[in-house]
């Protein structure tokens, strides 16, 4: 059955100092897409929404302004992860089904480079004070991107597949959530341990 999504933009409205209420203040239909969708990044300073479209094999983009999709990358395998590195002006996207993260350009959404052996590669995070990408992949592991390089280079070791992660805001941890182990790991990004 053909079908077609559509984002829901929620905006968080304080209404007393002991809670919020959440009011829809935009939908944004995305005619065409089919299945489901996974993870999303921001660029701020630009409005624009980055959604991987994992059931529909593409990367969407939505202009936040205008309220509506304004470019759609395909073919992808199973897009799962997304993070938009400012300084670089770079999209990183994740494919578990191909255990390839495509680095785009941000503007004319060209494929810059393609980093590969990263099998199930999945959740995406972005550092910008240290210029990183962290990228969770295979039976148990973060990836390690070079945002100034677009370069692979190194990993993290995890007991299992890491379902999610956090980066700590200020500090320098990462808690990841590695379900096979039931565990919670905290490693340290700078010593990559």
């Amino acid at each position: 059955m053909k079908h077609s999504l559509m984002l829901a933009i929620i905006f968080l409205a304080c209404t007393t100092m002991h809670g919020a209420t959440l009011r829809l203040i935009q939908t944004i239909p995305l005619d065409g897409v089919e299945g489901r969708i996974d993870h999303m990044a921001v660029d701020v300073a630009g409005q624009r929404l980055f959604v991987a479209a994992l059931g529909n094999n593409s990367l969407e983009v939505i202009d936040l302004r205008a309220g509506k999709r304004i470019h759609s990358i395909s073919e992808m395998r199973e897009p799962q992860g997304v993070a938009y590195a400012a300084e670089t002006n770079q999209l990183y996207v994740a494919c578990g089904g191909d255990g390839a993260v495509n680095v785009y350009d941000a503007n004319s959404f060209r494929l810059v480079t393609t980093l590969r052996d990263l099998e199930d590669a999945d959740n995406v995070r972005y550092d910008a004070a240290a210029k990183r990408v962290f990228v969770g992949y295979g039976n148990g592991a973060l990836a390690i991107l070079d945002t100034t390089t677009a370069k692979h280079i190194g990993d993290i070791k995890l007991a299992g597949h890491p379902e999610s992660f956090q980066l700590e805001p200020k500090g320098n941890r990462i808690f990841v959530n590695v379900p096979t182990t039931k565990h919670v790991a905290v490693v340290d990004r700078e010593k990559s341990s």
